[in-house]
């Protein structure tokens, strides 16, 4: 999977921030739903099909459509590329990795109905991901107009010295603190609470390089029922865990060595996210004809328990000496209320010869709520997620077409910006396709998919760029 980052401006992404809790947020409430090949081939677009145990993240009315037992599992192998533009400069970088996306179970009991009502009910047990992390990233470029630096002047402003000096456990411990006690930041002369660098003007090399493993997996508990082969309903207990970690080393380097007395400075951010939540997901399917397939599907919103662990290390390197601070490691426990989605899905079945499906999908990111005890940062993050995120339209499509024993696929995703403002366009598109084999007793399905998304990206605050 490529995705291509254009790198243009900047921002100080600092724990503890609204903005912080507002992308971490939308991290955690968007869902690709991977699973299964057969489901990956066709776009992720199988509400209506059923019969496969990506329906338990989906529409879980698509267990009524089973009518024998059934295991799988699916190994994936992920790649992700990333090319960022900065200043001029070009670096492309990726991570490949080989993991599962899906595996479980479903068993079916047969009622004994010949007639009419329900004929058959199922039990599914099973894992499905629904989003991978997992990706490298460096930046790079030569900036004559600013540094970072700029950015944490800014923030000490008005700032006592000696509230700096003495917060070693407090809100400035992670950038401020460390930066004054490596000489990074330090008072003009006759001032308690104004502030200069070691680079008052612009001219060093940025560089930045962000690893972030991790993903948003389900454990899901469903059944499933079929009423009169007309009607199918499902309900699953979704139980989502998700793990994210984020290393971020960013540097500044006088390669022209035109800076007097510095020769550079870096510092080093370590995020470990993990949460555990809770959601339920509700489906019908009606089949009024055997060619057509008509369902939908309501995720109530996932209620996470979420801790945040982080800590930064701050080096410089100057012309009398190096130092070094580290920060204090930071805890955080909060809770993460996810949208809701809505989801409408239709298939057209041909008999032997394969389907053709489609599925819309709603979702409000702007819902989003973040609470918290004991700090002010909840209303602020909700302010935040409110004014900067909307309710986005996802699309998914997929065609099968069989051949004897053999099926061909392929399928293709649209999902919706999440932002409000232009600055990141957001959108994120999926090409798939894949190719299936099944005897009637054993199946084996391989899927591809392509992805595409381009955005905006902030090392540190626009105010101080300039093109």
């Amino acid at each position: 999977m490529k995705r291509v980052i254009i790198i243009s401006t900047i921002l100080l992404a600092s724990m503890g921030t609204y903005a912080q809790y507002a992308s971490d947020a939308l991290r955690f409430s968007q869902q690709y739903y991977q699973g299964t090949a057969r489901n990956m081939s066709v776009g992720s677009a199988f509400g209506a099909l059923g019969s496969d145990l990506s329906s338990l993240a989906i529409n879980p009315a698509g267990l009524g459509l089973y009518r024998n037992s059934e295991y799988t599992i699916t190994p994936e192998v992920f790649s992700r590329s990333i090319t960022a533009d900065y200043l001029g400069q070009s670096v492309n970088d990726s991570r490949t990795i080989f993991d599962l996306s899906n595996f479980g179970m479903v068993s079916t009991t047969y009622l004994g109905k010949s007639g009419g009502g329900f004929k058959f009910i199922q039990f599914a047990f099973g894992m499905n991901r629904l989003n991978n992390f997992n990706s490298n990233r460096t930046i790079v470029g030569n900036n004559v107009n600013s540094s970072k630096l700029d950015v944490y002047l800014e923030n000490a402003d008005g700032i006592d010295y000696t509230d700096i000096e003495n917060n070693f456990n407090g809100y400035y411990s992670y950038d401020l603190t460390p930066a004054w006690n490596t000489f990074l930041i330090d008072t003009i002369p006759g001032y308690n609470n104004a502030y200069y660098s070691p680079v008052p003007f612009a001219g060093v090399q940025q560089k930045e390089v962000l690893a972030t493993r991790g993903s948003t997996n389900e454990w899901d508990i469903s059944m499933g029922t079929n009423f009169d082969d007309k009607l199918y309903f499902g309900i699953t207990l979704g139980m989502p865990y998700t793990r994210f970690y984020s290393d971020t080393h960013y540097s500044e380097q006088d390669v022209a060595d035109t800076i007097p007395y510095f020769n550079s400075w870096s510092v080093y951010e370590s995020l470990t996210t993990t949460g555990y939540g809770f959601n339920i997901k509700l489906g019908m399917i009606y089949r009024p004809v055997n060619w057509l397939r008509i369902g939908g599907a309501f995720h109530s919103p996932t209620w996470y328990s979420m801790t945040d662990n982080w800590s930064t290390i701050t080096e410089s390197s100057l012309e009398w000496d190096s130092f070094s601070s580290s920060s204090p490691q930071g805890t955080f426990n909060y809770k993460l209320h996810t949208p809701m989605r809505a989801i409408g899905d239709v298939a057209l079945i041909f008999k032997k010869y394969g389907f053709l499906t489609f599925e819309y999908e709603y979702v409000d990111y702007g819902r989003a709520k973040f609470k918290a005890t004991g700090v002010d940062y909840a209303s602020g993050t909700n302010a935040d997620i409110s004014n900067n995120y909307q309710g986005t339209s996802n699309f998914r499509g997929g065609v099968e077409i069989r051949a004897g024993m053999f099926s061909f696929r392929g399928g293709y995703a649209l999902y919706g910006s999440p932002y409000k403002n232009n600055l990141n366009d957001g959108k994120k598109q999926y090409l798939t396709g894949g190719l299936g084999y099944s005897n009637g007793h054993f199946g084996v399905d391989f899927a591809f998919v392509y992805g595409n998304k381009k955005s905006d990206y902030y090392l540190y605050t626009s105010d101080y760029f300039s093109t």
